[in-house]
């Protein structure tokens, strides 16, 4: 699937899934990488070393320090893909060298699938 380049690099993972925007800011754990929001599809669930693939980023622009906190603990997902990348996450991406593509229909993908992020290219591709 191609898409847009928010930040570079190239990485294969696990991906975990979810039709729910996310708000890194009050809604991970920055510590464990945990999703903690109630009510969220992916509450309980950790982010930490999964291609995390969401439509788009919600609420404040601390969002940015938590993706960079998650990587400083070793605890941030391997890529990001959305549908469409809010600033928020796009910066947090940016400043924590966090692979991230946008413009993808994630309803193509499904949690536990292997995939490909090529962020240089701006390409997502599942992986048999």
């Amino acid at each position: 699937m191609q898409g847009r380049k928010i930040f570079k690099g190239k990485v294969v993972g696990e991906a975990l899934v979810t039709g729910d925007d996310i708000s890194f800011y009050g809604g991970c754990d920055p510590e464990t990488g945990e999703i903690v929001e109630k009510g969220h599809h992916l509450e309980g669930k950790s982010i930490s070393g999964k291609v995390l693939v969401f439509p788009s980023g919600k609420g404040s622009t601390v969002g940015s320090y938590v993706l960079y906190a998650l990587k400083k603990a070793e605890k941030a997902p391997l890529a990001i893909v959305n549908r469409v990348m809010d600033p928020v996450v796009a910066v947090g991406c940016i400043i924590s060298e966090i692979p991230a593509v946008d413009q993808i229909d994630i309803g193509k993908i499904q949690t536990g699938q292997k995939i490909e992020v090529d962020a240089d290219n701006g390409v997502v591709t599942p992986v048999e």
